[in-house]
């Protein structure tokens, strides 16, 4: 009997570390989102005093859960652990109950942006979180000594997370649950598309049939047997099936508040996206600038998003012109501004790097990873599927490998 509550009780802790470890991996892999998720508990609470630390504390948050999570699966320091997990749970049944009552406009952030939850099932989730908490550790005298090679799993998984860190504090995350992932379309694209495919509409042929006083439409392909009776035809459209689809919007407005966002909706074009321009050195301005100049040169429409008004672009403009370093005739052509929340959404790096083909977007780059001049041309001249197909089968295979690196040094060692 013994035996059976003590399996039980460590199934149940088994759980709570299983949605703490995969919703601390999911925040961890997107700090900026995180931290933008942060942001809005901030306000939230009227604390936006402390919006400073809100990367800070989204990494932090992010790294303990996922700490926790390692710990519960694997066993170890028992004890402790209940007790931190039982109030990192209590604060967020606490958390959860004031978003039902309140019901702000923000979304919990339970697992970043991989999966969304309602405040109504937030609070669900909590609410089974902690009575899965109460089944495995009370009463404290029965939580069990762990075996010791799981101390050996811990630091490697642990190991692991720090490295997971670090990746996604440079670079961009391994793999994008925003609207703007790999094969996401602009809404610009998706007019031309439709404007272009008016002219070569197909039609069919549809027949009507009538039996038992119910009426349906029938094809030439599918029609019915003879104990229906025959009512009409007609000739309809066919309608276009594809596959679903994002469609994104993407803002790219001039100086006098015009509308371009077809510019990046054909052909290929190279974004860079700068969410934050007062983040950027005027070095790392001329490494935008350099980058630009080397994706038009090869073949790519050279598109510069910066998150301001006319007036603070003019500004950057006048900084640029004062230092003697940039061709002000190409930023002239090549400057538009957008919002800083669609900017920070198309890519988590300041200063990265986004490509389209035809508005369907193909891959993005780190400001730190922006390709080289022959890595440009190169992608000039490939088959835009076959660049977003590996781009997103490498960012899958990395996110999956993890996962599965994880998992099995925690269960299985």
């Amino acid at each position: 009997m013994n035996v059976i509550l003590e399996r039980s009780k460590r199934f149940c802790g088994y759980l709570v570390g299983i949605v703490f470890f995969i919703s601390g991996v999911f925040k961890l892999m997107d700090p900026v989102g995180t931290g933008l998720i942060v942001s809005e508990y901030y306000k939230f609470m009227h604390l936006e005093f402390l919006d400073f630390s809100s990367g800070i504390a989204a990494v932090t948050l992010s790294m303990a859960e996922s700490l926790v999570g390692a710990a519960l699966i694997t066993g170890l320091w028992r004890r402790v652990v209940a007790i931190v997990t039982m109030c990192m749970t209590g604060v967020f049944l606490l958390v959860s109950v004031a978003l039902v009552v309140f019901n702000p406009v923000m979304d919990c952030g339970c697992f970043g942006e991989a999966i969304h939850l309602t405040h109504l099932q937030t609070l669900v989730k909590n609410l089974i979180l902690s009575l899965l908490c109460c089944a495995s550790f009370f009463p404290f005298s029965a939580l069990g000594q762990p075996k010791k090679r799981k101390y050996v799993a811990f630091s490697l998984v642990t190991a692991g997370l720090l490295f997971f860190m670090i990746y996604s504090l440079l670079y961009i995350p391994v793999k994008d649950f925003t609207g703007y992932s790999a094969s996401a379309r602009l809404a610009a694209s998706e007019r031309h598309i439709e404007g272009a495919l008016a002219d070569t509409e197909e039609y069919e042929a549809v027949f009507v049939y009538e039996k038992d006083g119910k009426k349906e439409e029938f094809t030439l392909e599918n029609l019915p047997d003879s104990t229906w009776t025959f009512v009409s035809a007609e000739t309809v459209r066919k309608e276009r099936h594809r596959p679903e689809e994002s469609i994104v919007t993407l803002p790219v407005i001039d100086a006098d508040g015009g509308y371009h966002d077809y510019l990046a909706a054909t052909g290929n074009a190279m974004v860079v996206s700068v969410y934050a321009p007062g983040k950027l050195s005027l070095r790392k301005w001329k490494v935008v600038h350099d980058y630009l100049v080397s994706a038009g040169d090869n073949g790519f429409r050279p598109l510069l998003l910066v998150a301001a008004s006319p007036e603070a672009g003019q500004e950057i403009k006048d900084t640029m012109a004062a230092s003697g370093d940039f061709d002000m005739d190409f930023i002239g052509d090549a400057m538009y501004f957008s919002d800083y929340k669609t900017l920070i959404s198309l890519n988590r790096s300041n200063g990265g790097a986004t490509f389209f083909y035809d508005g369907f977007l193909v891959r993005k780059w780190s400001f730190r990873s922006l390709p080289g001049p022959g890595r440009l041309s190169e992608l000039g001249a490939e088959d835009p599927a076959e660049s977003l197909l590996a781009y997103s089968t490498v960012g899958n295979l990395f996110f999956q490998a993890f996962f599965l690196f994880s998992f099995a040094v925690m269960l299985l060692l």
